[in-house]
């Protein structure tokens, strides 16, 4: 049996623990009177600090230890929570990742640099130095009066996997000792036989007195990062004054096993007396981390075993075996489930995508001077994880170009009689088998004048050339194109608009970009759910066959000889009272065949832009595992992939966005013409 390399399940463990530390500094900046904020935030400190001792992560465990005691005084009402300390915290959560990445790496300076920032940040709040000791906590309102001793009796049990996920008792009772006076007795009845033993369980539990004059909120603390799966009795008894004995346990009480270990005081009744459980002690396995790499390689299997059951198909289609027959199509059924299945695995919300930009626009907003506010829709929307992580480059360019060229300042949008808060919407839909994504902002919009007096001076475009409105805003996406008048830390270099037209395309994606001056502009990308299988339609052109993305395909018509004779000169089809224009693929692939009598149009679409296809057959639908092109064929735009058919030869995907962007510059050249 091998087990997952603690280090690295810590590295991911603390990656969450970081972006929830992050989204909760969020929110809490934007309600910092929140309570259950400042607890959730410093509830994920003191884990990340916990854990990073606990793996030898020193340096992230002291360092974290500083935020942590800021935050501590904040959640006892000591300091009150500012911008001023979110913003210090901020800053330092992106060390924590460092640390946690490279914990020895040559970090000290810059930990110090940030750690002088959190305590005078700590300071203006009205506090202390944010690593100096801590008393007895003080509610706020209340005086602060001598703490008396008590003495604690804890009976507690880890989840027999604890040490397996990284969770070391061990450091658990030296947090007690800190405490106080602690006598700790370990209770062995639950360890099997020997030949029953397996090492990497926990079969022991324990039964610790303490005696101290911290709170109980102290001892509440050791546990908070396993507090959820563990068994845990806790009686107090007040040693200055009469006894008195209270039972708080959180969860189960220990089993009975405990309770009859030696103990050097009695127990009481009200301790041994069974507690309702009010957690789920064994909530079975709700979620498998499972590593990216294995989806893809699992994804690689599937398109493999897709790509033979196509053969089979062919085979059993040739075949007069029934039998053979049957099997085929179990195959075929049985194929396309596991596809569908593997299918959703490999798709996330694209809320993990859309929640990396709240951290992006608080610091735009800081960086800038301007009020911008983050909105978010359609946060449920899936797309395959490659797409996601493929997507992350072109919005992060996309939102910083509208927060420094779209959005103004506070003063100049109240002179336009705008909020004076700026916003930003980015918003995702599903749309067959294209995900859309836009990004609208309210600012100035796009200065058209200015685009093309850049455009010419940088000889992207001729004087005097004749553009649409639309060819003109995509000139924005030109290599070296900015509008910038100076460059900045945001923009002005003229390269990130071109990384994200570049990045979209080779997503198989387009845009479309719409903006009213003085209101704002909106940025649309289309992008396929998937990039490893699709669903497409098979069809022939000469003796060559050709997939079309199903997805984007509309409906199939008839055009007989004497209609394609009748549009040659303006290749035009009338479809239910509106004019398509289409596109010979014949002429285009130049087959040097003659047509077949009754040639098909297939209509497909982007979004509100359609064209025809004329192809000689529609061989029917095909599940198309798509296959990169070589780099010696990346130029050829016609085409976005190739994938292998059941007879063994290759088939080209055709690139639809290309294909319809062709078809309309084709219908706007006759129009201009006619």
């Amino acid at each position: 049996m091998s087990f997952p390399d603690p280090i690295t399940v810590f590295r991911l463990e603390a990656g969450e623990l970081l972006e929830q530390i992050e989204a909760g500094l969020l929110d809490l900046g934007r309600n910092l009177d929140d309570r259950d904020l400042v607890d959730a935030v410093f509830r994920g400190l003191h884990t990340l600090k916990g854990s990073g001792a606990m793996f030898g992560f020193d340096a992230l465990a002291a360092f974290t230890h500083h935020c942590e005691t800021a935050f501590d005084q904040v959640r006892k009402g000591e300091v009150p929570a500012t911008q001023e300390l979110v913003a210090a915290v901020l800053e330092a959560r992106d060390q924590m990742r460092l640390l946690v990445e490279t914990p020895n790496g040559e970090h000290g300076a810059e930990s110090e640099r940030l750690l002088a920032v959190l305590h005078q940040a700590v300071k203006a709040a009205g506090g202390g130095e944010a690593a100096a000791p801590v008393d007895t906590p003080v509610k706020a309102g209340e005086q602060k009066k001598p703490a008396g001793r008590k003495r604690y009796t804890l009976l507690f049990r880890l989840p027999v996997n604890a040490m397996a996920n990284g969770t070391n008792p061990l450091g658990l009772l030296d947090e007690l000792r800190e405490l106080g006076d602690c006598k700790v007795i370990a209770d062995r009845a639950s360890i099997p036989p020997l030949e029953k033993l397996v090492p990497t369980n926990l079969h022991v539990g324990w039964r610790v007195e303490l005696v101290t004059e911290r709170p109980r909120s102290d001892i509440d603390d050791v546990f908070i990062f396993v507090m959820d799966d563990m068994e845990l009795s806790v009686s107090e008894e007040d040693l200055d004054t009469a006894p008195v004995v209270e039972v708080k346990p959180q969860v189960q009480p220990v089993a009975p096993a405990i309770a009859a270990a030696p103990a050097a005081a009695p127990v009481s009744k009200a301790e041994k007396a069974p507690v309702q459980d009010v957690r789920a002690n064994a909530r079975g396995q709700e979620n498998v981390r499972v590593p990216a790499e294995r989806l893809d390689e699992l994804m690689d299997r599937v398109g493999e075993l897709v790509i033979a059951q196509s053969r089979l198909y062919q085979l059993a289609t040739s075949s007069v075996d029934i039998g053979l027959r049957a099997v085929s199509e179990d195959i075929e059924r049985l194929s396309g489930e596991l596809r569908d299945t593997m299918m959703v695995l490999r798709m996330v919300p694209i809320t993990q995508l859309f929640g990396r930009f709240r951290r992006l626009i608080h610091d735009l907003a800081r960086e800038t001077g301007k009020q911008i506010e983050l909105v978010t829709e359609g946060e449920s929307t899936e797309v395959d994880k490659g797409v996601i992580e493929r997507l992350a480059d072109p919005l992060v360019h996309l939102v910083r170009n509208s927060c420094d060229h779209g959005l103004e300042t506070a003063e100049e949008r109240i002179a336009a009689g705008k909020s004076p808060v700026g916003r930003i919407t980015l918003a995702a839909r599903q749309s067959g088998g294209e995900v859309t994504i836009t990004i609208v902002d309210d600012g100035r919009g796009i200065d058209r004048s200015r685009v093309r007096a850049k455009a010419e001076s940088s000889g992207i475009i001729t004087p005097n050339t004749q553009l649409s409105d639309q060819e003109l805003l995509q000139l924005i996406f030109q290599p070296g194109f900015s509008t910038a008048a100076q460059v900045t830390n945001l923009s002005g270099r003229g390269v990130g608009m071109d990384v994200v037209k570049k990045s979209v395309e080779a997503l198989r994606g387009t845009i479309n970009v719409v903006s009213n001056p003085g209101a704002g502009s909106e940025v649309s990308l289309a992008i396929p759910l998937t990039l490893a299988i699709i669903d497409g339609l098979l069809v022939r052109v000469g003796s060559g066959r050709y997939v079309i993305p199903l997805a984007a395909v509309e409906e199939c018509l008839e055009l007989s000889i004497e209609e394609d004779l009748r549009s040659r000169g303006r290749s035009f089809i009338s479809l239910r009272d509106s004019l398509v224009p289409f596109i010979r693929l014949r002429d285009l692939f130049l087959t040097g065949t003659k047509p077949d009598p009754f040639q098909k149009v297939v209509v497909i679409s982007t979004g509100s832009e359609r064209v025809g296809l004329v192809v000689d057959q529609i061989i029917g639908d095909h599940q198309t595992v798509i296959k990169s092109m070589s780099k010696l064929h990346q130029d050829v735009a016609t085409f976005s992939g190739a994938t292998i058919l059941g007879d063994g030869n290759v088939a080209l995907i055709l690139d639809v966005a290309h294909l319809v962007a062709a078809g309309q510059h084709q219908e706007a050249h006759m129009r201009a013409a006619g």
